[in-house]
């Protein structure tokens, strides 16, 4: 049993794959067997396992909605990462003085725009808003001309790039890799017809699976640099 996006419970019997994939390789980097009861947060997991196992030299994990959880942000964190997850809202209220994507406003609620971060001190920092330009306020001392906030301040709201940013949109769009490896896992290596009652059992057949999707990943790429060098030579 578990709750759909109306919050209704949803009752059935199956097993649910967690996938961490390279977004540039679309290599399964960790997998995750599970109950299909468990929700989408179970990512700390995965995380655990690239920084244990693989020690890769990875710059973001970007995710979906159903993984904004702050342990999970925490955990990106003390990688050395940074986390590029949409934002649930969950029913909570609007900040004053801040956008939707957490930007400082001016006085008269215009967002600042997104500059650059500074890796050393974990700081995002914004400038003034053009419209700010021809504002009759912004010579007064009412609105400042930089801001800077620190992401550690609250990691799930500040992540860098920030918010909203056309960096971060960039990013995020990466996350479909997921979506491409999940598709050919269910299409051509026929994970979406298992039909094992055992967990055991299903659990053997799904690692077989993406073991042998990897294999053929690898198969394929070293066959295409085999042709690449044939036509350069």
């Amino acid at each position: 049993m578990k709750k759909n996006s109306e919050g209704q419970n949803v009752f059935g019997f199956g097993y649910k794959g967690h996938l961490a994939v390279g977004t540039s390789s679309q290599y399964i980097l960790q997998a995750l067997f599970s109950s299909g009861s468990l929700n989408d947060g179970k990512a700390i997991p995965l995380l655990k396992g690239i920084q244990e196992r693989l020690h890769l030299p990875l710059r973001y994990q970007t995710m979906d909605a159903g993984y904004d959880y702050e342990p999970i942000y925490e955990q990106v964190h003390r990688m050395g990462q940074q986390s590029v997850i949409a934002y649930n809202k969950r029913n909570e209220g609007e900040i004053i003085g801040y956008d939707k994507h957490f930007a400082p406003t001016c006085f008269r609620e215009h967002s600042y725009r997104y500059d650059s971060f500074d890796p050393k001190y974990e700081t995002l920092k914004y400038t003034r808003p053009k419209e700010c330009s021809d504002c009759p306020l912004a010579n007064e001392g009412i609105c400042q001309k930089v801001y800077k906030v620190k992401i550690t301040s609250d990691l799930r709201r500040y992540t860098a790039p920030a918010r909203g940013s056309q960096a971060w949109k960039n990013i995020f769009k990466r996350r479909t890799a997921v979506e491409r490896v999940n598709a050919y896992l269910k299409e051509f290596f026929q994970l979406n017809n298992v039909r094992y009652r055992t967990g055991k059992r299903a659990k053997i057949h799904f690692d077989m699976v993406t073991l042998i999707y990897n294999a053929s990943k690898l198969a394929a790429d070293r066959i295409n640099v085999q042709l690449n060098q044939q036509q350069v030579a």
